[in-house]
């Protein structure tokens, strides 16, 4: 008898925590994971996943977990080896530097926009991707910075999600 009375208990908290998550935007409060990965020898490797929406405010941790590789995280900015700028006017650059087995590394994006990255070995491997953050513009001004920032190889640009595809699914991967 005690023993039902505790799966009664048991189920109500369980309900009450369901309930208190559905009311708060839990999508806005959590710290998004991008996982780093490839196969053995560097032969093919990726970011799960590629492309991500979040709003203005949350952090994306990305954690290297391709054992016996170092991969990057690197914004397509002209700060990270003159690469072109990728990334909204006002955002801040980042490089992670040269991540090893289980490092991490964490941006907080505030800048709404859309933002294109690229791990520095891996690149020419289609190991990039994108994020982009909080609503497109009526009128597209936040698209330029990816559409000037041509001059990476065509390879490169063919491994991106499009922004449709990212706004549709909120998450793309490819693996």
């Amino acid at each position: 008898m005690s023993v039902a009375r505790r799966e009664v208990l048991g189920l109500g908290g369980g309900l009450v925590a369901v309930l208190s998550l559905s009311g708060r935007d839990v999508w806005a409060e959590e710290v998004v994971e991008i996982r780093m990965q490839g196969r053995a020898y560097g032969s093919h490797a990726w970011f799960d996943p590629i492309g991500l929406l979040i709003k203005p405010g949350q952090m994306v941790r990305w954690t290297n977990t391709n054992p016996g590789i170092s991969h990057t995280t690197t914004a397509y900015h002209p700060a990270n080896f003159g690469r072109p700028r990728r990334i909204p006017e006002r955002a801040k650059s980042w490089d992670s530097d040269y991540l090893l087995p289980d490092e991490s590394f964490s941006v907080t994006f505030t800048e709404q926009g859309v933002y294109d990255y690229y791990c520095v070995p891996h690149e020419l491997a289609g190991m990039v991707g994108r994020i982009i953050v909080g609503e497109p513009e009526p009128h597209g001004g936040w698209m330029e910075a990816i559409a000037s920032g041509s001059g990476l190889p065509d390879q490169t640009l063919k491994a991106f999600p499009t922004v449709e595809e990212i706004m549709a699914k909120r998450i793309v991967r490819r693996v």
